[in-house]
């Protein structure tokens, strides 16, 4: 079969498209063609060799997928740790969600890290069932344009949340409110913690979900209200976050950490979340945010992309 192969550690100029051996099934597992993979970055910080976890190369890169069930011909989307960018995968059922018939491979493939992320980070904040009465919660979401930040702006909008989320054009705030973002903020031109502090009227907001590590961290806990929380489930600027802890003292407030690939084995977490995201799939209320597609031949230039942050939306590759 045809995959998209990392042969050794390196930037996306090292992904290579090679012939490799079909993958052999255990038990309990299904063989699915894949039609369409989503790229994230953590196929980048694979690549280059910082993922934990990830084997040593060659290896298949590439942990989000959709196609067909070999045997069924059921449309799923999926989840893996590694080996999704391949012709053929082997799915486990528990990372295996069936495709609204109405979407595309290449929505189905931007769905399972996206919105399964979000969805934890609202959770982990403790926004999903806030009591009747209680004021309007406010985020602030990092890279409101990307894959995750476009999911959680729908999710927000869903759950009655006062958004703010920052980017670097106004060309995509401008198309993340039509989504449902309610504040934007170019962080190119003002700074974003002094931007919560006047939007907010001094207050703050109630969480950030925080994918960008370095002096971020700390910047983004500054930006939260009394009993705030950081939710942080990356590191996109490649340096881990830094945080005095003393700076969580005067609000209360507490940072979390997300990890999808870990979480993702919880089978009682993501059963509550798929419960709950299949719902407003089937009223129609999310749908994946698509912005770049590229053959699987591409996947350097799909990457870099992502890399240099240029993408809205997701970033798909098409396998054929």
């Amino acid at each position: 079969m045809k995959a998209i192969v990392i042969p050794q550690y390196g930037g996306p100029e090292v992904l290579t498209v090679q012939q490799m051996p079909s993958p052999v099934t255990e038990a309990g597992e299904v063989l699915v063609r894949v039609q369409a993979v989503g790229v994230n970055f953590a196929d980048i910080i694979s690549a280059a060799g910082g993922y934990p976890g990830t084997p040593a190369p060659p290896l298949i890169a590439g942990r989000e997928f959709c196609g067909e069930v070999d045997s069924t011909k059921a449309r799923v989307m999926g989840y893996a740790q590694w080996g999704a960018f391949a012709e053929l995968v082997s799915g486990r059922p528990n990372y295996l969600w069936p495709v609204p018939a109405h979407w595309t491979p290449q929505e189905g493939a931007a769905f399972p890290v996206n919105y399964f992320t979000a969805y934890l980070a609202y959770w982990k904040a403790g926004l999903l069932n806030r009591p009747s009465g209680t004021p309007r919660a406010r985020v602030l979401i990092h890279a409101t344009a990307g894959g995750v930040g476009t999911a959680a702006v729908q999710i927000g909008k869903l759950l009655g949340i006062e958004t703010y989320g920052t980017s670097s054009s106004a060309e995509k705030l401008a198309r993340v409110h039509e989504l449902g973002l309610d504040h934007g903020i170019n962080y190119r031109e003002r700074d974003y913690e002094e931007a919560i502090r006047e939007m907010t009227s001094g207050e703050g907001v109630d969480a950030v979900l925080e994918m960008l590590g370095g002096e971020h961290t700390l910047k983004s806990v500054k930006c939260l209200r009394e009993f705030g929380s950081v939710i942080v489930y990356g590191a996109a600027t490649g340096k881990p976050g830094t945080l005095d802890p003393r700076a969580l003292y005067a609000k209360g407030a507490s940072v979390h950490g997300l990890w999808l690939s870990v979480l993702s084995g919880n089978k009682k977490v993501m059963d509550a979340a798929w419960a709950h995201l299949s719902r407003w799939i089937a009223a129609d209320q999310l749908r994946p945010v698509v912005g770049h597609v590229f053959p699987m031949e591409q996947a350097s230039d799909a990457f870099q992309l992502l890399l240099n942050r240029q993408n809205f939306g997701k970033v798909v590759l098409m396998i054929p």
